[in-house]
């Protein structure tokens, strides 16, 4: 009972926290928000059904959907993926790779810490300045990285949490800004085979950040001659704080394990217009799974009106490779590879593979 209601608490906590921060935006604040990059997926397997997977996602992809999944790390994980964000990297504003690595390790009986980092960059972009704007002065390579530490726990069989602490590194040349942001997370699980469940989360939830560095100095030579340095002050930036609600069901069949999950999802952004995501995932001798989704939020089928390059679909497949025995508990060793694809337009689309190893 007391572990019940401290999970009560958690539920008021982030209801409290969202009604502040996640439902305080508005139409004047669309795409003022900073560090964009925190509300992209850098995972191959649950950006194959949209980031639906609120309610049921699991192991080290949980950092992204819902950190409360890492609770379901067996022992041991360890994870990488590799995506090639609308079209890859290349001078067009844009467009990126993206790595991401995870570690999860089973601390205690009921409790999982995992470590997780995230590496956007942009290519070679040439320097460009007014006097030669088209280049010719160089080029500088930007950089985002997110470096994350978490833990989830088990309070129950049906009850799951976990707290994220990210820390933010933006760079480019001669500008930096660093910052910090929580995520916090509950899943749901019921049903007399586990098939329902439940998930809620809010994500990037810090006080604002803002950038340095000698690239906001200009040096200029007054009437005396005498050189003086004026250094412009960065506005702060507010963080893309967004509150994720999500149910999916599992329907079981008994002849080669098949399982077909349904999942919805909405995402109530503070700094962007709402989603909505509906998804689907199939799964036949727990060995592959084909996935798909759509992500629709206002304006998305106007050309006028869209604000974003993602159209909506996306999808997905996973290899799932048993490597070892199972142990007493019914697990083992198994490697598992995914890719996923989603669409854009007018850029290219986003391609995404990745692997990882649970043991």
């Amino acid at each position: 009972m007391k572990n019940i209601i401290r999970i009560f608490a958690v539920v008021a906590l982030v209801a409290v926290l969202s009604a502040g921060s996640v439902w305080a935006g508005n139409d004047k604040r669309r795409g003022t928000a900073g560090a964009p990059e925190l509300l992209i997926n850098p995972w191959a397997g649950s950006t194959g059904w949209g980031g639906v997977d609120i309610s049921n996602v699991r192991g080290l992809e949980s950092f992204y959907s819902n950190v409360a999944g890492l609770a379901f790390i067996t022992k041991n994980e360890v994870a990488y993926s590799n995506t090639m964000y609308m079209g890859g990297s290349s001078k067009l504003t844009g467009c990126a790779t993206i790595n991401a690595f995870g570690l999860g390790v089973r601390v205690f009986e009921s409790g999982v810490l995992a470590v997780h980092v995230m590496s956007m960059g942009f290519g070679e972009i040439d320097v460009t300045t007014v006097g030669s704007p088209d280049g010719g002065n160089g080029t500088f390579s930007p950089n985002f990285m997110n470096i994350n530490v978490a833990y989830s726990h088990s309070f129950t069989n049906s009850i799951h949490g976990g707290v994220n602490i990210k820390i933010i590194d933006e760079q480019t040349a001669d500008v930096t800004a660093s910052g910090f942001a929580i995520d916090a997370g509950i899943q749901y699980v019921t049903g007399e085979d586990d098939e329902l469940k439940f998930g809620i989360s809010l994500k990037n939830w810090a006080p604002a950040m803002s950038f340095g560095g000698p690239g906001l100095s200009r040096s200029t030579v007054d009437a005396a001659g005498n050189t003086v340095t004026l250094e412009s002050r960065s506005a702060e930036m507010e963080l893309p704080t967004c509150l994720n609600i999500g149910i999916s069901y599992d329907f079981l069949f008994e002849k080669w394990d098949q399982k077909l999950t349904l999942a919805g999802a909405f995402t109530s952004n503070a700094f962007l217009r709402d989603n909505y995501t509906v998804g689907a995932q199939y799964s036949l001798l727990n060995m592959f799974q084909v996935r798909c989704a759509y992500i629709y939020q206002p304006g998305l089928w106007s050309n006028a009106d869209r604000a974003t390059a993602n159209m909506g679909l996306s999808a997905g497949a996973s290899v799932v490779v048993p490597i070892g025995k199972k142990n007493d508990k019914g697990a083992g060793t198994n490697l598992t590879f995914d890719y996923s694809y989603r669409h854009a337009a007018p850029l290219k689309g986003s391609h995404a593979i990745g692997a990882s190893l649970s043991f």
